[in-house]
């Protein structure tokens, strides 16, 4: 018998850490090459993890929820010995070899390009709490379902009598993303009481501290539970940090990480580095409108997604067509304008993740009934969370929907390394001049977000303006193409 491992790829090119969002295996279980054991997300996407080997689940060496680097081992799997005479096996260190033990080089991984040395070094502690389960034939508490069960479970492993807080000088021994958690939350680990195996401070103990911190009157209440583990506060803390216990806390902290983090640092870095301007444009879209009913009954394009940003997109391909200086981008250290012959057009998406700004690879070179198939996979993708990193890179220009918020406009931020973004504004029937009389008529706003070193005002305002006048007048689709 031999236990090979498993490390954190590198799934997004160069990215450093990963939260496990979900594991598909139990110790125990039989897995097979290619087959996926669970699904972690990066700053830029959620991506499932196959398994290169054959072999039963040894034990999972983190939960899910945590943040993880790469190169850091997750899972470790029993194989038999015809397999191990094919590759040689990595065995498992003893708990404490394996927090000193640090990769010598650059290791091959599944996806991406590779992991990068580490010279970082841990001390020993005791094995993750999932490892622990393994080896008792369970799996640790915050991998089940967050529901409380019906009866009382007899605990795999006994309890531990809670230790009084780490003596002063000691540093307190908490897991890595523990200590992150109490970063976050503001929370001094050397004053928290630990309650997990041998002194260990554990997420519940944080969030007991931080709950005694905002609200002291609640300390008695957080306390009482504090000997026994609760599973289900774990769950809560997969995804944001769980709010004081107390109902009557004022404020409830939520650590920024994934998608969300890395979108925060793209737009303070888009909004200091590139000089915005913004461009609104008010005028009457009832002919498309009405072109989008008569799309719908079309039968040459039934089963497609008909609807009004399928003819914006349209609108803005074919006003780039006019424009295309618009479409390009700024290569500081050369100090050069790129000019961009290909549209890659994104569309910004908001998803449970946080925003993301997917793109249509060669969007320009699409006829209408392939933008909406190209637009419905992008919309159903973001969703599900299963867009890639590569969906989300080199796009030139962006459109985001603001009206489907109710929203009539606003002043969007450019995505990092484009030239422009489009905020569409609500469709509204409003009362407006047509034909020399006051009618009601579909009416919206566009705004126009561009980078002033690629574009100057009067591309911009150009650019925006042939937007408009195609929308206005659905027809020049045709004739401006």
């Amino acid at each position: 018998m031999t236990i090979r491992e498993f490390k954190m790829p590198d799934v997004g090119e160069g990215l450093t850490e990963a939260e496990i969002l979900k594991w598909y295996v139990q110790p125990g279980d039989t897995v097979t090459d290619g087959q996926v054991v669970c699904e972690v997300e990066t700053a830029k996407a959620a991506v499932e993890l196959p398994i290169p080997f054959d072999g039963v689940v040894h034990a999972l060496l983190f939960e899910e929820g945590t943040t993880v680097d790469v190169g850091q081992v997750i899972i470790s799997v029993q194989t038999g010995s015809g397999e191990a005479a094919e590759a040689p096996a990595q065995e498992i260190p003893a708990p404490a070899e394996a927090e000193e033990a640090a990769p010598a080089a650059r290791q091959p991984v599944l996806v991406g390009y590779g992991v990068s040395e580490s010279s970082t070094k841990r001390r020993p502690r005791k094995a993750p709490a999932t490892a622990v389960a393994a080896q008792n034939g369970t799996t640790a508490p915050a991998a089940a379902a967050p529901a409380a069960p019906a009866a009382p479970v007899a605990p795999a492993v006994p309890a531990v009598p809670a230790v009084p807080a780490q003596p002063t000088g000691e540093r307190p021994l908490a897991k890595p993303p523990v200590r992150k958690l109490a970063k976050d939350l503001g929370i001094d680990l050397a004053s928290v009481v630990p309650t997990g195996d041998g002194g260990v401070v554990t997420r519940e103990d944080v969030h007991a501290a931080a709950a005694a911190a905002i609200a002291p009157q609640a300390v008695p209440a957080a306390a009482a539970p504090a000997a026994a583990p609760a599973p289900a506060a774990e769950a809560v803390a997969v995804s944001a940090a769980a709010p004081a216990a107390d109902a009557s806390a004022r404020e409830t902290r939520i650590p920024v990480k994934g998608v969300r983090k890395v979108t925060a640092q793209a737009m303070v870095g888009s909004a200091f580095t590139a000089p915005h301007v913004t461009e609104f444009i008010t005028f009457d879209v009832t002919r498309t409108m009405k072109l989008v009913q008569e799309l719908k009954a079309d039968p040459d394009l039934a089963g497609l997604r008909i609807n009004p940003l399928l003819l914006i997109a349209k609108a803005v391909l074919v006003a780039i067509r006019r424009n295309p200086d618009v479409n390009a981008s700024w290569d500081e250290a050369a100090q050069e304008i790129v000019l961009k012959h290909y549209v890659n057009l994104g569309i910004a998406a908001a998803t449970p993740r946080g925003l993301i700004v997917p793109n249509i690879k060669d969007a320009h070179a699409k006829t209408l009934g392939e933008l909406s198939e190209s637009l419905s996979s992008l919309v159903a993708t973001a969703r599900d969370g299963k867009t890639s990193p590569a969906d989300m890179q080199n796009g030139t220009i962006t459109i985001t929907n603001v009206g489907v918020f109710g929203v009539d406009t606003g002043t969007p931020i450019l995505n990092p390394g484009e030239s422009a973004i489009l905020a569409v504004g609500a469709i509204k029937l409003q009362p407006w001049v047509h034909k020399g009389k006051v009618k009601p008529r579909q009416v919206t706003t566009l705004a126009l977000s561009f980078d002033h070193r690629l574009i100057d005002g009067e591309l911009g305002s150009k650019f925006l303006a042939d937007i408009a006048a195609v929308l206005e007048h659905p027809r020049r689709l045709i004739t401006w193409s």
